[in-house]
């Protein structure tokens, strides 16, 4: 007769009877090499949402400001406050809820975020001025922060180490089709003028209604209740969503006699150079990053592009989308500390050129660009991979919070001084500028950059 299997609750084959023998149990394996099952795409997936609403909260507001701006004759200083208030708002939320996280656990602030978020995205549409547009998205970034804490460390600390990689990069993935897709949509809408801006804003709350909904369910980290001393509990999610095979007594011994961290741990003997390492690789990223993309027509018309519209707008931004996709495949097939610094080469190799020489014509000046934005969104994968890998349980989410938040004062920085740049340092001086920052961060990656690929985390 054929062979029959008996399954975990977690899809995973928990006993073997081979023809005319008795059962025979399968070897324990430890949690942080277990099979990749469906719960962990589930995870992954449920954190998508914060990922791609920041994406299409960023591309959507940019949209919709044109509209609202000459409804409502709003001036330079109320564009630019909503502008940066969902940053602001990330900043906030990244920082308070990874703290609070590591000492109240991540399971109800990880539904908490969303209700805030869906809440926030629908009464954009109800608002009536300036004020009360600023709150709202104040909140929608909380919310994000908040997410953004706590998605990568829930989806760190249940996934095995050798998919860690591939399923945290996905989640920045998301981040650009996020983007991509309020460019397309809000594009579309925009040119029937009216009240759309209000439906362009109010549509952020569909995607955050749906995660809100599917994360009705979502485990408590196990990695947290061991260190909790809660472990009947961590001992039946193990069970219930990763499988009957792990040992779960070698994988409690590994993380009962952790403790309750202080906040300033962080900076202490101990952490302070993977926490200044990650702040520093971050912001060397994200300002260059949100500087030219917040202000890209001012780009093109500088690389004589402008002309070209939506065509080059497009095309910037299936590159972007590419990249993405091609950073999950660098992520699995090179070490962290290899894509760091080598990337950052890249970024600050196809840049120079622009900045050294802005007058080249544009078959010259346009192909580095593209190559600029395609190697900028493989590399921002590092952002959700790097965090979580860095800091042990009792301060994972603290100092992925940290890092977050930190590098959303470097987004609005970049965002701010582009344009007070572009005045008095001109075009070639603002593109040396941001050149530099790049070239930082490849001497900062070499120097401190550590590796952690296939880490089995503490």
């Amino acid at each position: 007769m054929p062979d029959q299997r008996i399954t975990s609750s977690a899809g995973e084959p928990a006993l073997v009877e081979p023809a005319g023998g008795a059962p025979e149990p399968v070897a324990s394996s430890s949690f942080d090499d277990v099979p990749l099952n469906r719960f962990h795409l589930r995870i992954t997936a449920l954190t998508f949402g914060a990922n791609f609403s920041d994406g299409y909260q960023l591309g959507i507001i940019g949209i919709a400001l044109t509209l609202i701006a000459p409804q409502m004759g709003l001036g330079s200083f109320w564009q630019g406050l909503i502008g940066a208030s969902a940053l602001i708002g990330v900043f906030a939320g990244s920082i308070v809820t990874g703290w609070a996280a590591d000492r109240i656990g991540r399971q109800r602030l990880y539904m908490l975020d969303f209700l805030l978020i869906a809440v926030a995205s629908l009464a954009q549409f109800f608002i009536q001025g300036p004020g009360e547009l600023f709150v709202l998205r104040l909140l929608i970034g909380f919310g994000i922060g908040a997410d953004y804490a706590l998605g990568p460390t829930l989806v760190a600390e249940f996934v095995p180490r050798r998919h860690r990689g591939a399923l945290l990069a996905s989640l920045t993935v998301l981040w650009t089709v996020g983007y991509v897709a309020a460019f397309f949509f809000g594009t579309y809408l925009a040119d029937m003028g009216g009240d759309v801006w209000r439906w362009l804003l109010a549509s952020s709350a569909l995607p955050a209604i749906v995660v809100l909904l599917l994360r009705i369910g979502t485990p408590e980290s196990p990695r947290w209740l061991v260190s909790k001393g809660r472990l009947t509990e961590a001992r039946h999610v193990v069970a219930r969503f990763i499988g009957e095979q792990v040992d779960f007594d070698a994988f409690a011994a590994q993380h009962t006699d952790q403790r309750r961290a202080a906040y300033r741990e962080l900076f202490g003997a101990r952490h302070w150079r993977n926490t200044a390492f990650g702040v520093l690789f971050y912001n060397c990223q994200v300002i260059p990053y949100f500087a030219i993309y917040t202000f890209l027509p001012l780009v093109l018309v500088k690389v004589k592009l402008n002309g070209s519209g939506f065509m080059s707008d497009a095309l910037l931004n299936v590159f972007l989308l590419l990249g993405g996709i091609g950073g999950l495949w660098l992520i699995a097939r090179i070490s962290r500390r290899r894509l760091t610094i080598g990337s950052f080469v890249v970024l600050a190799l196809s840049l120079g050129p622009i900045a050294l020489w802005p007058g080249a014509p544009a078959v010259l000046l346009f192909p580095l660009f593209l190559v600029f934005t395609f190697t900028m969104s493989a590399a921002s994968n590092l952002d959700q991979v790097y965090p979580p890998e860095l800091f042990p349980t009792e301060l994972r989410s603290s100092g992925v919070g940290l890092l977050n938040g930190m590098s959303r004062i470097g987004s609005a920085a970049g965002t701010f001084l582009l344009p007070v740049s572009l005045d008095g340092l001109g075009f070639a001086g603002t593109m040396t500028a941001l050149t530099a920052i790049l070239v930082v961060g490849a001497v900062i990656s070499v120097a401190w950059a550590p590796e952690t690929k296939n880490l089995a985390l503490d």
